[in-house]
């Protein structure tokens, strides 16, 4: 058993009972220098975490097996802390966790802001970016900073994304004696933080130039960058809503071009994950800028050529193929990796890989639609219709199969 136990910047004065008695009883104490010192000396054997840590974490516990081992950690262990980690690695029959007040818990009792209403975005160890699909009108964001210039590349985001007039509040050593904090507004932002331990509160305000993006999918198509490579919106909208994301699902985007598709499947919830296949080194550039810009930077990229370029890729819940229907083994590919319950959503343009899907639906059933869009334009001084290539999109999910299962 490895006891967790959470300890605020007030060290030792601030622990409960419970926690005090843990750490008295511990013939290991493992944490960041930061939290050793905050524990009074006594005989157990203290063990700085190595860097980097993650890699070393499985031998290390090892190493002391059959002992009395604490782990510190800040605040709650259980929220972006060491404790989730001990967790996946261990299992929860070996963990005991002991929290403290977490700093968003913290923040908001200093803000008055309730809790369940406001978003947290951690930049602990991930890319500025991340933010970027926070920033929405109205929303209250914590945002866990990482590094004194944290509040300045945070303030410099919401402006050049037309936030500007966002109020931001940069909370510092909560719980101890040197709590400060500083307040201003992101376009009047020039302080870095006191200390290295601070949380950023941001009052979402849209100035006149900012363009709010929806969390639902079909963005409009100037959200992304592109070479004409692109799953048009209303196409778009449809094509996920066959694809069906649920937390935590894993998508596999084929031919993914600007990536549209794995954006807002990413999008839909935190937990999802999504994998865009993309042959040429050019789009895959783009496609990284384009889930930088819309929040969304743990997208994996995959540049190669289907089906040889999804060898090794984790089993996914959904497959999405823009293009490329036609290419010999790609949808067998596709439809022998699918996971039970897993969705395969096919989109077709040409009468040639129309043909191939007509064959697929045939054998595996499923639903077959033809979406045909147009869009107002100018005609002379007048304004007609002008009519896009109509999409025949084919979706089936592998354990609604009564056919043939493999064509």
């Amino acid at each position: 058993m490895i006891t967790v136990v959470g300890v605020g910047a007030d060290g030792w004065a601030g622990l409960a009972p419970d926690a005090r008695r843990a750490l008295e009883a511990a013939e290991v104490l493992m944490g960041g220098p930061r939290q050793l010192d905050l524990i009074p000396a006594s005989a157990a054997e203290r063990v700085a975490w190595p860097s980097p840590m993650l890699p070393a974490l499985p031998a290390l516990m090892d190493s002391h097996a059959g002992r009395e081992v604490c782990v510190l950690a800040s605040g709650d262990p259980m929220f972006y802390g060491v404790g989730s980690t001990l967790v996946r690695l261990l299992g929860t029959a070996r963990v005991r966790v002991l929290p403290h007040l977490s700093s968003l818990s913290l923040a908001c009792a200093r803000l008055g802001w309730p809790v369940e209403q406001v978003t947290v975005v951690s930049l602990v160890g991930r890319s500025l970016a991340t933010l970027n699909a926070a920033v929405l009108p109205g929303l209250r964001v914590v945002v866990l900073g990482s590094g004194l210039d944290a509040p300045s590349r945070v303030a410099g985001l919401l402006v050049e994304r037309g936030y500007g007039p966002s109020p931001m509040t940069v909370l510092s050593d909560l719980g101890s004696a040197a709590e400060r904090a500083q307040a201003g507004t992101a376009e009047s932002w020039t302080a870095a933080a006191r200390s290295g331990l601070h949380v950023i509160a941001v009052e979402c305000v849209a100035g006149p130039d900012a363009e709010p993006l929806a969390l639902v999918p079909g963005l409009p198509d100037t959200a992304y960058e592109h070479d004409g490579q692109l799953t048009k919106r209303e196409v778009r909208a449809v094509s996920l809503s066959r694809l069906a994301p649920l937390p935590g699902e894993l998508l596999w985007d084929v031919g993914a071009g600007a990536g549209s598709i794995a954006i807002e499947w990413l999008r839909g919830h935190p937990s999802c994950a999504a994998v865009a296949v993309e042959s040429r080194a050019d789009r895959a550039a783009a496609i990284r800028r384009n889930a930088d810009a819309l929040g969304v930077p743990a997208l994996r990229v995959v540049e190669g050529r289907a089906p040889a370029a999804l060898e090794g890729l984790p089993a996914p819940d959904a497959v999405f193929v823009g293009g490329g229907a036609t290419v010999p083994g790609l949808l067998e590919r596709c439809w022998a990796a699918l996971r039970p319950g897993g969705r395969l959503v096919v989109n077709a343009v040409t009468l040639e890989s129309e043909a191939v899907v007509g064959q697929w639906y045939g054998r595996l059933g499923g639903d077959l639609v033809r979406l045909a869009v147009q869009r107002a334009s100018p005609v002379g001084a007048f304004t007609g219709w002008r009519p896009a290539m109509p999409v025949t999109i084919w979706s089936v999910t592998r354990k609604s199969v009564t056919r043939k299962d493999v064509p």
